[in-house]
């Protein structure tokens, strides 16, 4: 069952799901001055971005998180940064406000992931 497809088709009535790049991270390679560039592989996609939630904001204050945060819920499995092993890192590029600027958001939460889709809570950078 694609719990998701089902939720997804009520909740575009209010808030249309909208086209975003996904830049995942795919490793790195080295530049000729030895710094490290990350690699990355663009895919766009349809996703639901929205409001972050108050359970969100608790999670990310106890971070001590500042910025301009969304919520977005995806096929896919993005990853937010996993330094042991030396994954993660997506980038999500939308506009911040409809019809505005495309703007790069960094996942810095993996909220829920699942077998065909996840939600990530991102900040724009």
């Amino acid at each position: 069952m694609n719990l998701r497809g089902i939720a997804n088709q009520y909740t575009q009535v209010i808030n249309p799901n909208i086209s975003i790049t996904w830049l995942k991270s795919n490793g790195y390679t080295t530049n000729a001055a030895g710094s490290r560039v990350p690699v990355q592989i663009s895919t766009v996609i349809q996703a639901q971005v929205q409001g972050i939630t108050g359970g969100d904001l608790k999670h990310i204050d106890a971070l001590t998180l500042q910025g301009v945060f969304r919520s977005v819920h995806m096929f896919g499995n993005p990853q937010g940064v996993v330094k042991v092993d030396a994954q993660g890192g997506d980038i999500l590029q939308f506009p911040e406000v409809p019809n505005g600027p495309i703007r790069n958001w960094k996942v810095i939460h993996v909220a829920e992931t699942w077998d065909t889709w996840g939600r990530v809570i991102v900040a724009i950078q």
